[in-house]
């Protein structure tokens, strides 16, 4: 009897310690993805992903023009897309606990920062709020970690995210000063993809 309660614990023991490196595997392998460098090994190991591709695939082409909406940002004040008509516009989809667009966000305020005089251009970081873990709240705390300055539109309804066929985040349409879409990056960007891309847009 001794040995058989020896041999259950042992066993018990076992399992546990079994299922503890489990769960350690599996948060170590879906941890937010902090740095750009990480994010890009990410992006590389999904090249011909059957599911990936279709997201792609179904986004906004090029020469389209992007559909309007007119969205709250975050500190109140109303966004409507056509009225920046005649600026050069990123338009960026994110989310804040989105690992890579966490990657990105600082890139995207350096360049902001910098060029948004020179270059004619606006960035316009539109916020998945139907898909926010944290609420409002959340999305207010990410914004001051990141010192972000630019529009901060609030997809309340989700309308917009669908009207764009966003599938993966980041996601950003380049808009040139004619009101059609010039270019879509899937994933995050750095700030010279930025600059490179803003200078192609008429």
């Amino acid at each position: 009897m001794k040995k058989n309660s020896i041999g259950l614990i042992v066993a018990i023991l076992l399992v546990g310690t079994m299922v503890v490196l489990m769960v350690k595997s599996n948060m170590n392998e879906n941890k937010p993805l902090e740095s750009f460098e990480e994010v890009e090994e990410h992006r590389k190991s999904l090249d011909g992903r059957d599911d990936l591709s279709q997201d792609i695939a179904e986004g906004l082409e090029q020469g389209d023009t992007p559909p309007d909406f007119e969205l709250t940002t975050l500190t109140g004040e109303i966004l409507t897309l056509s009225e920046l008509k005649g600026k050069k516009v990123i338009l960026n989809f994110w989310a804040s606990w989105c690992g890579p667009c966490k990657a990105e966000m600082p890139h995207m305020q350096n360049y902001y920062e910098k060029y948004k005089d020179e270059a004619n251009v606006e960035i316009v970081a539109v916020n998945m709020t139907t898909q926010e873990r944290r609420g409002i709240e959340g999305i207010e705390q990410f914004v001051e970690e990141y010192g972000l300055t630019f529009p901060i539109p609030l997809d309340e309804s989700g309308e917009v995210i669908d009207a764009y066929r966003v599938m993966t985040i980041p996601t950003t349409y380049m808009i040139g000063t004619d009101g059609t879409i010039a270019n879509r990056m899937i994933g995050p960007m750095d700030e010279k993809t930025m600059q490179n891309l803003v200078d192609q847009l008429d």
